[in-house]
């Protein structure tokens, strides 16, 4: 079983105004998932500093952050990059830009996780649905054209408000699209921003919302989960179809 969670931490501000990206590796630790997907990791403006540092997440926690930054102090590509637990070997990364009328961008790792390799995407899509349906073709256009396809879970803040259609639609032809429960705003959660899909070839074991005390301080999203398992019966039909 391997553990999956997204979570935009909002530049690590909490609902009480306050940057504390200690509390965020906090919450981080009571998910306690394997590979965790960030939005928003990056301050907004000027140098775009990252709000949680490589150094400060390998010192305060079990956990190591990919460097997708182009910008010398930033850490995510437009605002998302990926954590993984000690012990899961990282085997390749890849930044997506995505169609927009503000930046946007997405990032993929591929990681060996014991015995199993699992490509995960992180991604954060745009306000306005036009774009969101665009970005989201985007991103399963360049899936396509990789040279290896893998197991894959895309997760992150889809910022979708209505439960189907709209850039679910598009994923939803050939993936699970799961909504692990409303994550938004987390004071008082009833919008399912945060979504986690996965392709066919992954069984989801269970799905949630991570709803402690401290996550709802934390960011004004609160962070979503699942437990998986690669199906690799489903997988070797996939290949051979």
């Amino acid at each position: 079983m391997i553990s999956v969670a997204s979570y935009n931490i909002r530049k690590s501000v909490g609902t009480d105004w306050r940057r504390d990206p200690g509390r965020i590796l906090d919450i981080i630790s009571e998910i306690g998932a394997d590979i965790i997907a960030l939005q928003e990791v990056d301050r907004r403006f000027g140098s775009r500093a990252a709000s949680l540092s490589p150094e400060m997440v390998a010192e305060r926690s079990d956990y190591f952050a990919i460097s997708f930054g182009v910008r010398e102090q930033s850490l995510g590509w437009h605002g998302n990059t990926i954590l993984y637990r000690q012990g899961i070997d990282v085997l390749d990364t890849k930044t997506l830009t995505l169609p927009a009328l503000e930046p946007r961008g997405a990032v993929l790792a591929d990681f060996q996780v014991g015995h199993e390799r699992l490509r995960v995407i992180g991604l954060h899509l745009g306000l306005v649905d036009l774009w969101r349906r665009r970005q989201a073709q985007s991103v399963l256009n360049q899936l396509d054209v990789l040279d290896e396809t893998l197991p894959t879970v895309i997760m992150g803040d889809l910022n979708q408000w209505t439960t189907e259609g709209g850039c679910l639609a598009h994923f939803a032809e050939n993936h699970q699209v799961i909504a692990p429960g409303p994550s938004f705003h987390s004071s008082r959660p009833v919008l399912n921003f945060d979504r986690i899909i996965t392709t066919m070839d992954i069984d989801v074991a269970a799905s949630g919302v991570h709803m402690s005390d401290l996550a709802r301080k934390g960011s004004d999203h609160l962070p979503v989960w699942a437990r998986i398992r690669i199906n690799a019966q489903a997988r070797e039909i996939a290949q051979s179809a």
